[in-house]
């Protein structure tokens, strides 16, 4: 792969604002308090799907990181794990009423920490969900732990239950940089999570890092590239830090002067990208890494990786049902959202017997839409007569306005158009986002809005 495409300096500069990362189209924005539950249950009883990926949230964290723009809550009590899980219960039991008929393909646990459960708390979760729902006897079930507050044998026990899939937040090893985002943590400790993971055999081991964190340098960071290459996980996320202050009251506490600016930011994102292609590492869509023999890898060569809520994936074709506080659903042609304050989601299964909150019932335009949006986002290409013959129509006559938007791409070279395709220059692998905003209906209502990070 040639990487030094992807760094054009003019360019980036010149496109670099902000924008949606695409896990949905429409994004959460739209989503609406109109939205009921029985709109979901409709969406359910008309999909045409029969297989479901289940994403749980687990909000706990033992400690605040300060970077951190997640939907949480810090403690030490675990004990009020025990009062989630009551509810989430309930919220279990009554959705999967709604799912008779369909087989889990896909579990994924996030957060907040998942890890937060004790070892009782995780095998009580499990069992609530096999017995609720049917599971494939090859269902992918993955988890997001936190290395800081488990031991060892928490491995050998996520195992036993049938997790084989792990994502680790590393963020960045280096001390100072740890002390400053307040999440300090042993790498040592982490590879050996990562070997015992590996003998255990799980089938991929995933770390989180993050560029643009206070006090990250060109060879700091470069430690925590080499270190996570001897490692040898099978994927790796690679996230930019967007410093938010007025918007996550945690960030308050990194100081401007310690972060990276624009040119130091870039260039730590460039490093990433260059030492871990070098590497051998393949480039998926635009922040993950994977093993030429990842799933996400070949998906992405054979042009059938998928993106939604979760990131890209290989299972974005089966509905998508989240559990928990603030989780959101990709249910047939809508999607939906859950309370977001843990006390509301409490009151709304007391009182309602579920939580949504908001969400979307999808139009033929947004499905449209959407199918080239993720085309774009996925796979840098679209085939207009694939989305011609999917929806029924005329591909330039329906997108001439949205075709029209592109001229700017086409003569910087970044955009080639043809009469049957959209393609997509190497050169724009950094834009894509910027790219697929050309057709996104909704965007002139947020183009002068601060809701979007930069897209680098």
């Amino acid at each position: 792969m040639q990487t030094d495409l992807f760094f054009d300096q003019t360019l980036l500069a010149k496109y670099n604002t902000s924008g949606p990362r695409y896990t949905s189209y429409p994004t959460a924005l739209e989503f609406h308090d109109q939205f009921k539950a029985t709109d979901f249950a409709s969406a359910v009883s008309n999909s045409k799907n029969n297989e479901l990926s289940l994403y749980v949230h687990i909000p706990f964290c033992h400690s605040l990181c300060y970077y951190c723009g997640c939907n949480k809550v810090v403690t030490r009590h675990r004990d009020k794990a025990d009062i989630y899980l009551d509810y989430l219960v309930k919220e279990i039991k009554q959705k999967a009423s709604l799912f008779d008929g369909y087989t889990v393909k896909q579990l994924h646990w996030g957060g907040g920490t998942p890890s937060f459960l004790t070892k009782l708390q995780i095998s009580f979760l499990v069992y609530q969900l096999k017995q609720a729902f049917s599971f494939d006897p090859q269902l992918e079930m993955s988890i997001e732990i936190d290395p800081r507050e488990i031991d060892l044998s928490l491995i050998d026990h996520l195992h036993d239950l049938g997790f084989n899939r792990l994502s680790i937040g590393v963020q960045d090893i280096d001390s100072k940089v740890q002390e400053a985002i307040n999440r300090k943590q042993s790498t040592a400790f982490i590879a050996s999570i990562i070997t015992r993971a590996k003998q255990l055999g799980f089938s991929s081991v995933n770390v989180d890092l993050i560029y643009g964190l206070p006090h990250q340098t060109l060879t700091t960071f470069s430690k925590t590239i080499d270190k996570v290459y001897e490692m040898d996980v099978d994927r790796i996320s690679l996230f930019s830090y967007a410093h938010l202050p007025s918007r996550f009251a945690a960030q308050r506490k990194l100081r401007d002067e310690w972060l990276p600016n624009t040119e130091e930011k870039f260039a730590l994102m460039k490093l990433a990208i260059e030492r871990f292609c070098q590497y051998g590492y393949e480039f998926i869509g635009m922040d993950h890494f994977a093993k030429p023999s990842d799933e996400l890898a070949i998906a992405q060569r054979e042009g059938h990786l998928h993106r939604n809520f979760q990131g890209y994936t290989t299972k974005g074709n089966y509905d998508l049902l989240g559990l928990g506080v603030s989780s959101i659903s990709a249910i047939g042609d809508s999607y939906s959202q859950n309370e977001k304050d843990l006390k509301q989601y409490y009151r709304a299964i007391d009182v309602q017997g579920q939580a949504i909150s908001k969400g979307l019932n999808l139009t033929e335009d947004d499905l449209i839409r959407g199918e080239v949006i993720k085309s774009l986002m996925c796979n840098m290409h679209v085939d207009k007569r694939a989305i011609e013959n999917k929806f029924s129509i005329d591909f330039d006559h329906y997108f001439t306005e949205d075709l029209q938007s592109l001229t700017c791409f086409i003569n910087d070279g970044l955009v080639v158009l043809s009469d049957q395709h959209i393609y997509v220059d190497q050169r724009a692998r950094l834009l894509i986002r910027i790219i697929a905003m050309s057709f996104d209906a909704y965007m002139k209502q947020h183009l002068n809005q601060q809701r979007f990070s930069r897209v680098i």
